[in-house]
């Protein structure tokens, strides 16, 4: 039987050596549903940045002898006065053990504290045991996040639209603006996560936005946020046009409604693994 877990031995954090921390991710990870994460030391600071992970905030389980056991990472969201659960794991040896639920109620308990509004996350919705723990403290699902994956000419070119190329202060000034008027945006999808790019390209309707880069032989799409369905058509049937030669990608971050549906009936291939937002109001 595992050992139980004692909830006091909980440590911020920015208090554990940074290469530590990335060898329990790493550990927790490496039979993760999507495959093992294998993001080395030297990239580890722009992964917690493009996560807006706040390690003040975060929170490690430690055993008696100073190792981690589990560790939930928080980032904040300002705009909507939610923390974002922005990752939790443990490691093999400690899972059971109830390290991971107690730093979630830790997390969830710290934010009602300090005058949130909820908390929100994203899970992979076959990840069953993780989406159980998230329900069982009062997490709902607000959206579904699916990936799509278009085969060079799979999606019609367009003939024409009145988009434009912006540069990247344009397209982070939209996003920021986006986010104030749209509510349940991820964070990967928004300016926090997007203004850490490299050769990030955007273009837009009159209220619709589009961030990709091109990678190999892709576009890789990286936020997509398309309230009307001719915007959404638009800007896909353009990228068709340009880079007919290229799969189009898109993660596991699209929600319907801001363009996904679009997508499908483009003829976009929904991936078979997706995930859901889902949110803990306090």
């Amino acid at each position: 039987m595992s050992p139980r877990f004692e909830s006091h031995s909980f440590v911020r954090g920015d208090e554990v050596a940074p290469e530590i921390l990335h060898a329990a991710f790493t550990g927790a990870f490496a039979d993760y549903l999507i495959g093992p994460f294998q993001i080395p030391f030297a990239q580890w600071p722009m992964f917690l940045a493009r996560q807006g992970v706040d390690l003040p905030l975060s929170r490690v389980a430690l055993d008696a002898t100073g190792e981690p056991l589990a560790f939930a990472f928080v980032a904040q969201r300002p705009v909507s006065n939610h923390w974002r659960l922005a990752t939790m794991g443990a490691l093999p040896a400690a899972r059971g053990t109830g390290a991971a639920p107690a730093l979630l109620d830790d997390v969830i308990a710290r934010a009602a504290a300090a005058g949130l509004r909820a908390v929100e996350l994203e899970v992979f919705a076959q990840n069953e045991r993780a989406r159980r723990l998230y329900e069982g403290r009062g997490f709902r699902k607000q959206h579904d996040l699916f990936g799509y994956v278009a085969e060079p000419g799979t999606i019609a070119p367009s003939t024409g639209g009145s988009l434009h190329a912006i540069d990247m202060p344009h397209l982070l000034g939209w996003l920021e603006a986006a986010e104030h008027r749209i509510p349940d945006l991820p964070l990967q999808v928004t300016a926090a996560t997007i203004r850490h790019g490299i050769d990030y390209h955007g273009w837009q309707t009159a209220d619709s936005q589009i961030v990709f880069s091109l990678p190999d032989e892709t576009v890789m799409v990286h936020s997509f946020i398309a309230p009307r369905e001719a915007d959404a058509r638009a800007l896909i049937q353009a990228l068709a046009a340009v880079y007919p030669e290229r799969r189009l990608r898109v993660p596991q971050l699209q929600r319907e409604d801001l363009g996904g549906a679009t997508l499908r009936a483009l003829g976009a291939v929904p991936q078979p693994l997706h995930q859901q937002l889902m949110l803990r109001p306090l």
